[in-house]
């Protein structure tokens, strides 16, 4: 089952599988950062309300600015993901 497989398989074949697997991968680890990033940014902001609940409205729009400037890292790998499946 070693290199048989591999020599029944045509050229192409073989680097089209491994161009899925790598942008597969590459996005899943993409979007892990933005993950966390995300909820780093809702927890110390939930803290910050908490302890200055008068902070609350410029707090919650900081937060809201810093999630959406972290989406877009997800965003982004979502087009590597893209450029690299169907380039």
């Amino acid at each position: 089952m070693s290199l048989d497989v591999l020599a029944q398989t045509d050229p192409g074949e073989f680097l089209d599988g491994l161009k899925a697997i790598g942008a597969g991968l590459g996005y899943g680890l993409a979007a892990i950062g933005p993950g966390i990033g995300i909820g780093l940014v809702v927890g110390n902001a939930i803290t910050a309300m908490a302890r200055q609940p008068e902070a609350a409205g410029m707090v919650r729009t900081t937060m809201f600015l810093g999630i959406a400037f972290t989406e877009a890292l997800a965003l982004i790998g979502f087009v590597v993901f893209i450029l690299i499946k169907f380039a």
